[in-house]
Formats: C-alpha cells, structure tokens, sequence
C-alpha cells in the first residue's frame, strides 16, 4: 500500500498536463484551418480563364474559287475535296450531258496541316482538264500576318499570304508547240503568289485578292507572267447558311489575246466568277458552287478559263472539308 501510494501521481498535475495538451490542440487546428483559408483564393485566382475563340472572318479555308486569309491553328490537320463537273447549258451542257453532271471535269484532294498558329502548309493533288496539262501535284504554303479583332482596333484587318509550286506530271508531247512540250523538269512547273486582304463588317465579310502567276512552259505568243486581281464576299443567311462569291480578273497583254484570236478565232478568255452556297455542320463545311473557271486549281483557271456564264457555259461544283486533330501544342492545357 505504502509502495502504491508513492508512485501514484497526484491529481493537482493531471489536470494541468491534460489542459495544456488540448490547448495546443486546438491552437494547432485553428493555424491549419487559417493557412488553407488564406490558400484558398490564390488558388482561384491561378485559374486559367476560358479561351477566347479566335475572330473570323471567314468560316473556311477556300470559297468558290479563292483561298481566304483563314489559317488553321497549331496541330490541325484539313481534308479537302473538290469536284468540278461539266456545263450546266451551252453547247456542251444541257440534258443530254444530264446538266453536266455525267461529266467530272476537274477533281482536287488536298491536305492542309498547322505547323503554328500562323504557318500552314498544303499538299494536293489535281486531276486538271486538258491532256496537256494534267495529274497536277500542288505543295504550298499560307502565312497569315495580321488577324482582324474585334475588340482591338489596333488590328482592323486580316492579310495573309498564299504561294504554290505545281508540277504537271503527264506525259511529254515530242512535238514543239505545245503546253506539254517539256525539255527539262523546270518547264512542268508553275507557281502563284497571292496577298488576301480581308475585314469582316458586322456579319458581311470582304476580301481583296492581287494575285501572280508565273508559268515556265507556255503555248506560244502566250505570257508566261500573268498579273490578277480578284475579290470576295461571304453573305450569312442564317447561322448555318451562307452565300459566298469570288471573282478574278487577269491582265493579259494585248499581244496575247491577239496571237490567240489569230490562231484560235473561237478561243475567248473570260473572266472566273463563282457563287455558291457554304453550309456549316458539326463536322465539316460543305460548298455548292456554280463557276464558269475551267479548273480548280489557281494555276489553272487564271490562265485559261474560256467559258462565259452568259453562254450558259459555268458548271457544278461543290467542296467538302473536314479538320482533325492531328497534334496539340504542349505549351497549350
């Protein structure tokens, strides 16, 4: 009992020890709380906002005929597809060619990838009209260096630059005189240059479109250097429907026109102008167009569309695009 009685510890120091453990307890919880309270709006305030969609002026990458300023953004991938069939009316169209559709008489498949927000580059294959300039490859580029916005009046337009290198890669003609006459792998080359100038007003899009065109192999007396002008508009009917038009007007010199009147009486070079119709979907952007170019390619139907809409001699035509993520930007979330 005596022994108990010594090792006992008296109640006066429980009492002291259990309060000061509670208390620093509680001193504890309450730093812990006020810490994670304090951290609280700083993590909010780290948030990244929503991005911003970028400002558009146009909704694709081509109308009827014309690129746009449009590029596609880091990592995008496009695939593009363009069929043109033949005369609507004209000698050559009509019912007995079903209004031109029994007739496909140019197709184009081509790719466009965003190497940057700002670089793409575009690969494309061409079947062309004329056996002579036929199965085209086409390797270009776009660069856009001004984007409208709508909210910074320091950028009141987009301009962007399109340039193309396109090889025909049918077979030589041994007889002098003609667009496939090559002698060297140079003379299957031909290569545009385009500046495309854009403001969107409200809802009505307009773009300038100064073009050049250079071809190494020409028929004779014809320029190889041809200047253009051209110009294009987009009309919103609705969210999802939409008219666009685009129009070229190439200056060849007097000489040119002369030769080819001499030599080809029926032979008239018209100026491109297409009207279609852009639906917008969820995925993919569809164009029903009505042109009288002769080809799709730029390199092509600046040099020589011959059909006029006032002979009934402009055709079908649509486009279908479809864009894919192809990589992300790993600076992006």
């Amino acid at each position: 009992m005596v022994s108990n009685q010594k090792n006992a510890v008296p109640d006066s120091l429980i009492k002291p020890a259990t309060i000061m453990k509670k208390l620093m307890l509680i001193t504890l919880c309450s730093i812990t709380i006020q810490l994670f309270a304090q951290n609280e709006p700083v993590t909010i305030i780290e948030e990244k906002k929503a991005e911003v969609p970028a400002f558009k002026v146009f909704y694709s990458q081509k109308l009827v005929n014309t690129k746009t300023v449009e590029v596609l953004r880091k990592g995008v991938l496009e695939f593009n597809v363009s069929h043109s069939f033949g005369d609507i009316a004209g000698d050559f169209g009509g019912i007995k060619n079903f209004f031109g559709l029994d007739v496909s008489t140019d197709v184009r498949i081509g790719f466009q990838l965003g190497l940057s927000d700002r670089l793409n580059i575009i690969a494309a294959r061409a079947k062309g009209l004329f056996p002579d300039a036929s199965k085209l490859w086409e390797l270009g580029f776009k660069y856009q260096f001004l984007q409208q916005s709508d909210n910074d009046p320091s950028h009141p337009i987009s301009l962007t630059v399109y340039a193309n290198n396109v090889i025909s890669t049918n077979q030589r003609d041994v007889l002098p005189g003609a667009e496939n006459s090559y002698v060297d792998f140079g003379d299957r080359m031909s290569q545009v240059i385009q500046m495309m100038i854009a403001k969107k007003f409200g809802k009505v899009s307009l773009q300038l479109n100064p073009l050049f065109l250079h071809t190494s192999l020409v028929l004779p007396s014809d320029d190889k250097g041809i200047f253009a002008l051209g110009g294009a508009i987009r009309l919103p009917l609705s969210k999802k429907i939409v008219i666009v038009a685009d129009y070229f007007h190439p200056f060849r010199s007097q000489s040119s026109k002369d030769s080819f009147a001499a030599a080809s009486p029926t032979i008239e070079f018209h100026d491109p102008l297409g009207i279609g119709v852009e639906i917008l979907t969820e995925g993919h952007t569809f164009h029903l167009n009505f042109t009288n170019a002769t080809e799709i390619l730029e390199n092509r139907f600046i040099r020589r569309t011959t059909t006029s809409w006032g002979d009934g001699a402009f055709r079908w035509a649509f486009t279908i695009s479809r864009n894919f993520i192809l990589f992300k930007d790993k600076k992006s979330k």
